[in-house]
């Protein structure tokens, strides 16, 4: 039988990139709720993540977003996380917030429009020289809301033409991901709606162009987990966005609204050798803390995800195999699911303790007086966030 003990090497391989808009003021549709001690500069968000890492060990980098994050020095950028101890990772870009991006930004008609989203992002993968950053991650709002309103071949044609010359810019150490998304804002179709569009296209772009999955973007009922299984089978998943969902892209707390379906995920991301440093898989948060405090969503976020981690390692695979062989269904269930309701976190928190962590990251939050301290120095200015 698997034990904690037996799998806690492995953990040490789980890194979580968080996303400094989750820090700042952000909401559902129709209203952001103001919370005290709201990041007013990218380096007061950078601080926060610092925190996060600092309490839970699994957060090293934080992903930027471009333009909320933009500064005049990047390099300066870069040593001011290194000096609290993390990396600058992932940069997001932006083509859903101009008013230009109105009818679409690499899928727009206008040849001026499309070009003035090809250089944003060409922008972003400059920054990304300046910081080091190895993935540039793409996620489009463009598509149509009624029948007729759009030529949809046509703007799948721009939309390869466009990546292509982005694509094209890529280091050699640099990748894009594209993110895919069922619905929202384009409500009769949208011109990256799903997993297979994202792949075609990256298939065709080439080595460097990679899936991004969001688990809170697929239709009810979908199988994420094969999704998961099939993209690493292929070798196309570049990463995750990591959040929970009721009905749509609710952006929660990961774990919040099916802990079962983050173990099921975990399990084939660990069983597709997609875990790991080596594994070229990038596991990030996209959350929308609204009601929540900041910095705690965030602890509880990667605590959930190293928590599902855990029990997917405890997965008794030899065991599992030999059962799916035999076709002994129900002993391949028991072990599935024997797993998922092993309590790991009483281990995990001796797991911390041994390398110099807080055993409780969320009390040991709570009594550090950093909440106390920020909601004091942050008042007034403009907060670094959702349209700054």
């Amino acid at each position: 039988m698997t034990t904690l003990s037996s799998i806690a090497a492995r953990l040490e391989g789980l890194a979580i990139e968080v996303p400094s808009w989750a820090y700042g003021n952000s909401g559902t549709r129709f209203k952001v709720f103001a919370t005290a001690g709201t990041p007013r500069t990218v380096e007061e968000k950078i601080a926060d993540a610092a925190k996060v890492n600092e309490l839970t060990g699994l957060a090293p980098a934080v992903a930027l977003h471009i333009p909320w994050d933009k500064v005049d020095d990047y390099g300066k950028l870069k040593e001011h996380a290194a000096g609290l101890g993390i990396a600058l990772g992932t940069v997001n870009s932006n083509t859903f917030q101009d008013d230009d991006y109105k009818f679409g930004s690499l899928t727009h008609s206008d040849p001026g429009v499309r070009r003035k989203a090809v250089d944003h992002m060409l922008e972003c993968i400059d920054i990304m020289d300046q910081t080091g950053s190895r993935d540039l991650k793409i996620w489009l709002a463009d598509g149509t809301n009624y029948p007729g309103q759009g030529n949809m071949r046509a703007r799948q044609d721009w939309l390869q033409e466009s990546l292509r010359q982005v694509y094209d810019r890529l280091g050699d150490h640099q990748r894009m991901v594209l993110e895919y998304k069922f619905f929202e804002p384009a409500f009769y179709h949208t011109d990256v709606p799903d997993w297979g569009t994202s792949y075609a296209h990256c298939l065709e772009l080439g080595e460097k162009a990679m899936v991004c999955l969001d688990t809170g973007h697929h239709a009810p009922g979908t199988n994420i987990e094969f999704i998961v299984a099939q993209l690493l089978r292929l070798g196309k998943l570049g990463s995750f966005d990591f959040n929970s969902r009721f009905y749509a892209d609710d952006d929660l707390i990961v774990g919040s609204a099916d802990p079962f379906q983050l173990f099921r995920i975990m399990f084939e991301v660990v069983r597709g050798n997609g875990f790991g440093p080596d594994s070229g898989v990038a596991l990030m948060l996209d959350q929308c803390h609204n009601l929540e405090e900041k910095i705690p969503g965030q602890i509880r976020s990667v605590l959930n995800v190293q928590e599902m981690t855990a029990r997917a390692l405890l997965v008794d695979t030899a065991a599992l195999d030999e059962a799916q062989r035999a076709g002994d269904v129900l002993a391949a269930n028991s072990i599935f699911m024997d797993a998922f309701y092993t309590d790991v976190r009483p281990g995990l928190a001796e797991w911390r303790e041994s390398r110099g962590l807080p055993a409780d990251p969320m009390a040991a939050y709570r009594a550090s007086g950093y909440q106390d301290k920020i909601n004091t120095e942050r008042q007034g200015g403009q907060q670094a966030g959702w349209g700054a």
